[in-house]
């Protein structure tokens, strides 16, 4: 991880330029080189590695499968995802619940949109979620879990850190393994506007809705800005909109 001397610059990333996995139970749109998709020149930004916008239909989902070394952020935008991995965590993700797990020396999961089987009645409806990945600190930690609710500190419309590494955050989110990194999120009615934090790199993700960024005009759902050695731009809604914001005070590399 390194802070070198950075060019300012503002990268705005368009839906549709996106990779994507399409299959019978999956839409998934990819931010970074994922998988089978690879752009050397588009491998991660700061200490962010992957931003998949995935859409996953009822009775299907991610079955088990392995983790190493990696801070995962999910954050639920509509429905329900249920959460089971190898250190005996599971449980149901659902909108403003935060979710972290660190992989550490290894761990095992699976993401699955079947909340019934543990509870209420069968559904057919899709879950609607963003996974993020970002570097810990260091390698080779035990492996855990958190999740916090936070819903309710959203609807004011504000700027609110949902998992940070970052000492002034404190219990306000859940904690990631990166003292350098923080993702916030705003929840944001027309005409609703949050000032952008100033850090060597952000990355600006609006998974739903529209807004207008200072400077560089209109976002829609799926569009993505990437922030270098710049900061405290305004986003404004023009519709219903919710937007995810990472703040990196470090990068990767020499």
């Amino acid at each position: 991880m390194s802070t070198p001397t950075l060019t300012p610059r503002i990268d705005v990333r368009r839906a549709d330029d996106r990779f994507s996995t399409r299959i019978d139970w999956l839409d998934s749109k990819h931010s970074f080189s994922f998988g089978h998709h690879h752009d050397p020149d588009n491998t991660h930004h700061g200490l962010l590695l992957v931003n998949n916008d995935d859409v996953v239909t009822a009775g299907s989902g991610f079955e088990t499968h392995p983790h190493r070394d990696m801070e995962i952020v999910t954050w639920v935008m509509q429905g329900s995802l249920v959460h089971q991995d190898s250190t005996g965590h599971n449980g149901v993700i659902y909108p403003g619940l935060a979710q972290r797990m660190s992989a550490g020396t290894g761990i095992l999961h699976s993401e699955k949109n079947d909340s019934w089987r543990l509870q209420g009645d069968e559904h057919r409806d899709d879950v609607h979620f963003v996974q993020m990945w970002v570097v810990p600190d260091e390698g080779g930690v035990t492996p855990g879990y958190e999740q916090l609710e936070i819903d309710d500190a959203l609807l004011g419309g504000g700027l609110v850190p949902v998992a940070s590494g970052m000492e002034q955050h404190g219990d306000a989110a859940i904690r990631i393994r990166n003292r350098y990194a923080a993702l916030h999120v705003a929840r944001l009615q027309p005409g609703q506007g949050v000032e952008l934090p100033e850090a060597p790199f952000l990355h600006l993700f609006v998974p739903r809705g529209a807004v207008t960024l200072e400077g560089a005009g209109a976002l829609t759902t799926g569009d993505a800005v990437r922030f270098t050695a710049t900061g405290g731009q305004r986003v404004t809604a023009t519709e219903p909109a919710e937007i995810l914001v990472w703040e990196m005070h470090a990068g990767l590399g020499a």
